[in-house]
């Protein structure tokens, strides 16, 4: 029921029933709807400034887990880098040096990444700085590790021929010489015994009678076997991986090219033949077509004590060939 609405008559000193009209009473409810409106607002605006909605809280405490988590990340990233490039240290100087590899390029892996836009979705953000930064890092890891893990594949297939490589390896003397007295010249600068002057020797010089066994100190295949100048009877042999071996001044040869030889195995004997002044082997080591001092190949032969001797006679040893 409508409420009736009356206005005192001070001249009568009565009550005077009101008659609010329709319009006036549209206006009225009007005018309340527009004031509570803006009473809504300015309540919404200030309580948006000072107090902050669960919805608010719980996205703030969410972003605020997030960059947590961002950084973690990156110190977590950082840390595996760390161990990952210890890993490469151990790869490049112990892995391969092991397994005769060749480093892999630091140009290889620290190779970068195409694409100038990589990381413009991240752009934008509070903490794009943080978060390119991180995807960064993820990415260079993860190339460092697809490039280390090709590495180990490399040493996988090395370490599955390593036992045919050490098989062919020198690594014997090529003359029976337990006592070490059958040592002469070695490896190095010397004053050439006819000439006189100084002149680099290729090899070692072992003195033995004539018809003293030689042996062929790693597994290969004969590629060379006659007479060769200054060599006299001379025999080469390939053995894989590099290596290549020559045995010079022989009496007589036990093998023919295309023999597949094992280590230990007798192919020829000691002579006195091409520029030599006494009866003696001449004997080479060749590694990636380069001549490499024979003495650091004898690993089953000397001891650190026997070693150190033969360097020793080595250096002090006497000539016996004139064109080496």
């Amino acid at each position: 029921m409508a409420r009736i609405k009356y206005k005192y008559n001070q001249e009568l000193l009565s009550f005077d029933k009101v008659n609010i009209g329709w319009r006036n009473g549209l206006k009225r409810v009007m005018l309340f709807m527009f004031v509570s409106i803006m009473l809504g607002i300015i309540y919404f605006v200030v309580l948006s400034s000072f107090f902050t909605t669960p919805k608010q809280l719980r996205l703030s405490q969410e972003l605020d887990r997030m960059i947590f988590n961002y950084r973690i990340l990156s110190q977590q990233v950082d840390q595996m880098t760390k161990t990952l490039n210890g890993m490469e240290q151990r790869d490049d100087n112990i892995y391969r040096t092991v397994y005769e590899l060749n480093p892999v390029p630091q140009s290889i892996r620290r190779a970068g990444f195409g694409g100038v836009n990589r990381y413009d979705v991240f752009n934008g953000y509070e903490h794009s700085e943080l978060m390119i930064q991180v995807n960064q890092k993820i990415d260079k890891l993860t190339k460092q590790m697809y490039i280390q893990s090709k590495s180990y594949d490399e040493l996988i297939e090395s370490a599955r021929n390593q036992e045919q490589m050490l098989a062919s390896r020198p690594a014997i003397q090529p003359i029976d010489n337990k006592d070490l007295t059958r040592t002469a010249s070695g490896f190095g600068w010397r004053i050439h015994p006819i000439y006189k002057d100084l002149r680099f020797h290729n090899g070692m010089d072992f003195t033995a009678p004539t018809g003293t066994d030689i042996y062929v100190t790693g597994d290969g295949t004969v590629t060379q076997v006659g007479y060769s100048g200054g060599f006299g009877n001379r025999i080469i042999v390939e053995h894989g991986f590099g290596y290549k071996t020559i045995y010079a001044h022989l009496s007589k040869f036990a093998v023919r090219p295309g023999d597949v030889v094992k280590r230990g195995q007798v192919i020829g004997f000691v002579g006195n033949t091409g520029d030599s002044t006494a009866p003696h082997l001449h004997y080479e080591v060749h590694k990636n077509g380069t001549v490499v001092n024979p003495m650091y190949y004898y690993n089953d032969d000397l001891s650190p004590e026997e070693f150190a001797l033969m360097v020793e006679l080595s250096n002090a040893g006497e000539v016996y060939e004139s064109k080496r």
